[in-house]
C-alpha cells in the first residue's frame, strides 16, 4: 500500500487528499519521500518564519526540552515571562499590556471573542453586538467560525454562536453600523484566506476612531500578518494606530504550535482568574522556541528583509509578462497574485510538478508566504519555476480553446 492509501484510510477527510509526502526540510527547501527537492514558498502557510530546520529553532527545541517542557499554568517559567515581555515590546503595548498564551490562532481568537464578551457585559451599558467583516477568516472552532464571514463554511454547523454581525469592508458601512451597543470590531489587516485582500485605504485608522468614539474594542487578527511578515512586526503598525487587542500565532513559533492574545490599555483588565485558561498554553517549551524565533528575526533584520524581498518579488512577478497574471496584492512577504482566469488550482499543481510549493486560497489567486529570510537565490529560482508553471497552464488553456 502507498502513503496515499494510508492517509485515506487513517486520517479524517477534513483536508482532502494530501498533495505530497514530505520527509525533510532545510532552509527554503523540502524533500519528498522519493528524494525530490522543492522550493517552499508556502512555509507551512506563513508559519515557518525561519524556514525549515533553522539552527536557532532546532537548538531552542532541544535545549528547552532537555531542561523543562511543561508544568501547567499554576506556575510561571522564565521562557513564558520572557516571551510575554518580548511580545509586549514588539507590539508597543506599554506597561499596561498583558499576554494570554494558547496553542494556535483559533485559540487566540477564542480568547479574543471572550474578551469582547467580557467588555460587552461590564460597564454602565450592555453591549451585545460584535462586528466582523464579510469574507473574513478567524478560525474553524465554533467560536471563531461565528466570527468568520464565509456562509458556506458556517452552513454545516448552524446555529452559530449568537451576537456576531457581518458588515461590508467599507468605512461607510462601519460608520453606519456602529453604535454604543457594539462590544468589539474584529478585523484582519489583510484578508489572507479571502485571497490576500487589502483593506481600503485608511480603514484601520477610521476603525480606530469610530470604535473609540463608541466605546467598542478594536481587535486586530494578526495571525497571518504578524511576526514581521508585512514589513512591520505587526500589520496594524503600518497604520500608526493602537488597537485594544491583537491575536498572533503562525509565524511567532516558526513551526512550533503557539498562539497569543495581546491586550492594550484598559482591555488588559477585563479577564480575571477563572474566566479563561489552557492546559498547554504558555508551556516552557513553546514559549522558549517562540522567543528564540522572534529574537532571530529581530537580530537578523528579517522584518526589513520581508519588506525588501516583497517589493522584489512583486516587481519580478509583474515583469513576467504572463497573460495569466493580473497583478499583486498584499504587503511584504504576504503576496496574492491575481489571475485573469479561475485556474489557480491548476497553477498550484503545475508549480508542484516543476518543484515549487505555492497555494491557492481561491480560484483566481495564488498566495506566496515564503520564509522571512529568503534572498536573491531563492527569488531567482522562484521566478524560473513560477514562469514554467504559468506557461504550462497557459499552454493548456490554448489547447482547450483550440479544441472548443
Amino acid at each position: 500500500m502507498s502513503w496515499q492509501d494510508d492517509a485515506g484510510r487513517d486520517l479524517l477527510r477534513t483536508f482532502g487528499d494530501r498533495m505530497a509526502m514530505f520527509v525533510r526540510g532545510e532552509g527554503a527547501y523540502l524533500w519528498d519521500a522519493d528524494g525530490r527537492r522543492y522550493l517552499d514558498f508556502l512555509a507551512g502557510i506563513a508559519v515557518n518564519s525561519l524556514g525549515h530546520a533553522h539552527p536557532v529553532f532546532v537548538d531552542a527545541v532541544a535545549t528547552q526540552a532537555a531542561t523543562l517542557a511543561h508544568v501547567s499554568n499554576y506556575f510561571a517559567t522564565p521562557p513564558q515571562l520572557e516571551l510575554a515581555a518580548r511580545l509586549k515590546r514588539l507590539a508597543g503595548t506599554g506597561e499596561s499590556g498583558r499576554v494570554y498564551f494558547g496553542n494556535s490562532g483559533a485559540e487566540a481568537n477564542e480568547a479574543a471573542f471572550k474578551l469582547a464578551r467580557l467588555h460587552g457585559s461590564t460597564g454602565e451599558k450592555e453591549r451585545p453586538r460584535i462586528l466582523a467583516l464579510t469574507d473574513a477568516f478567524h478560525g474553524r472552532t465554533m467560536g471563531t467560525l461565528a466570527l468568520t464571514g464565509k456562509p458556506y463554511m458556517q452552513q454545516p454547523f448552524l446555529p452559530m454562536v449568537p451576537g456576531v454581525e457581518f458588515i461590508d469592508t467599507t468605512i461607510d458601512a462601519l460608520e453606519a453600523t456602529m453604535d454604543d451597543r457594539v462590544a468589539a470590531l474584529f478585523v484582519e489587516p489583510i484578508k489572507g484566506e479571502a485571497g490576500v485582500i487589502d483593506l481600503p485605504e485608511g480603514y484601520l485608522r477610521a476603525a480606530r476612531e469610530i470604535t473609540a468614539r463608541h466605546g467598542a474594542l478594536l481587535i486586530v487578527d494578526e495571525i497571518q500578518t504578524g511576526a514581521g511578515r508585512t514589513g512591520e512586526w505587526f500589520a496594524f503598525q503600518h497604520a500608526g494606530i493602537t488597537p485594544d487587542a491583537i491575536t498572533v500565532a503562525k509565524g511567532i513559533g516558526g513551526g512550533f504550535p503557539i498562539g497569543a492574545l495581546i491586550t492594550f490599555g484598559a482591555a488588559s483588565e477585563l479577564f480575571y482568574p477563572g474566566t479563561h485558561g489552557s492546559t498547554f498554553g504558555g508551556n516552557a517549551l513553546g514559549t522558549a522556541v517562540s522567543s528564540a524565533v522572534l529574537a532571530e528575526i529581530e537580530a537578523e533584520g528579517l522584518v526589513g528583509n520581508a519588506a525588501e524581498r516583497g517589493r522584489q518579488l512583486r516587481t519580478a512577478i509583474t515583469g513576467l509578462g504572463s497573460a495569466l497574471v493580473e497583478g499583486c496584492r498584499g504587503r511584504g512577504l504576504l503576496i496574492g497574485v491575481g489571475l485573469r482566469h479561475p485556474v489557480a488550482k491548476a497553477v498550484v499543481a503545475a508549480a508542484q510538478e516543476h518543484g515549487l510549493i505555492i497555494n491557492a486560497p481561491n480560484d483566481s489567486t495564488i498566495r506566496l508566504v515564503p520564509a522571512l529570510n529568503i534572498g536573491d537565490v531563492e527569488i531567482d529560482e522562484f521566478v524560473q519555476l513560477f514562469t514554467a508553471a504559468l506557461r504550462t497552464v497557459e499552454d493548456a488553456l490554448v489547447l482547450e480553446e483550440a479544441s472548443a
